[in-house]
């Protein structure tokens, strides 16, 4: 069992945990990943790990309320256990060499862009960073970006914080304005990951972008990771989960990948819908 520590709600839909398992926090590095289980019924999900305290032994998870197994470990608290916490999984971000960045965030995927961040600003380079929402009140972490960025850039689709518009206009401002970077690095939604990547393209610049949205048990098992990359006019298969999570985000088929994350949603929906009902009738 794995102790939660900590316990915070980020906004209405997004919690933040502290986990003590020393063991991963020993090894973990920005860009991977854990699989855990709430409980010995329930199913495994992965989750990137948001941050590590070494010392104290413990790993961050930010995860966002959509599904039957968030909804239940976000019943959790402070002081209460979960059943499994393995990890660390997936490759690490490969960040040697890289002096000036561009990270662009959206949604909950700032939570995975954050240590990525981090552990840039750390080595010395200079981070700028690039986050987007729906609207103010679904903004994370933008103390956190700020801490670690030389520029920031905070967008809301509806202009209520922030800047008005999506990650993109001020990427291309910036690209526009031929900022030097080294590197593009994008999380968050599939289609937001599409259009940095349309946008950086003409001038050139590398994009990787992390397909973390699109992984299911984290194992490669389930098949449900698997994405095309289009390597030098041969299209490959690779999974999310054990050959990334980060790949070349030129080389994505992103359209393939959102038209197979659409077949989960059903079944997704039932299972919150049956976890929901049950909670409730626990709660009464």
């Amino acid at each position: 069992m794995y102790k939660i520590v900590t316990r915070k709600n980020l906004n209405p839909t997004v919690v933040q945990m502290e986990i003590e398992a020393p063991l991963v926090a020993r090894k973990a590095k920005a860009g991977q990943f854990i699989i855990l289980r709430v409980d010995e019924e329930g199913e495994r999900i992965p989750l990137t790990v948001a941050g590590v305290d070494r010392d104290a032994g413990t790993v961050k998870i930010i995860f966002q309320i959509v599904g039957a197994t968030t909804t239940l470990l976000s019943h959790k608290q402070a002081g209460d256990a979960i059943r499994d916490f393995v990890g660390p999984l997936g490759k690490p971000t490969a960040l040697d060499g890289l002096r000036r960045v561009c990270i662009v965030g959206g949604g909950v995927g700032c939570a995975i862009a954050l240590p990525i961040a981090e552990a840039l600003h750390e080595m010395g380079a200079e981070v700028t960073s690039i986050i987007g929402f729906r609207n103010r009140d679904l903004l994370i972490l933008e103390n956190e970006f700020r801490a670690v960025s030389s520029k920031l850039c905070v967008m809301t689709d509806d202009g209520s914080y922030g800047e008005k518009g999506n990650v993109t206009v001020p990427l291309k401002a910036l690209l526009d304005a031929g900022e030097p970077f080294d590197e593009i690095i994008t999380i968050g939604p599939l289609i937001m990951m599409k259009f940095v990547t349309l946008t950086a393209k003409p001038y050139g610049v590398p994009v990787t972008a992390s397909m973390n949205p699109i992984m299911i048990d984290g194992t490669g098992m389930c098949g449900g990771c698997r994405l095309t990359l289009n390597v030098n006019g041969k299209r490959v298969t690779k999974f999310a989960c054990v050959d990334g999570p980060d790949f070349n985000a030129y080389e994505i088929d992103f359209d393939e990948a959102m038209s197979r994350g659409r077949a989960y949603q059903d079944f997704e929906r039932h299972a919150y819908e049956s976890i929901c009902n049950l909670l409730n009738k626990e709660v009464r």
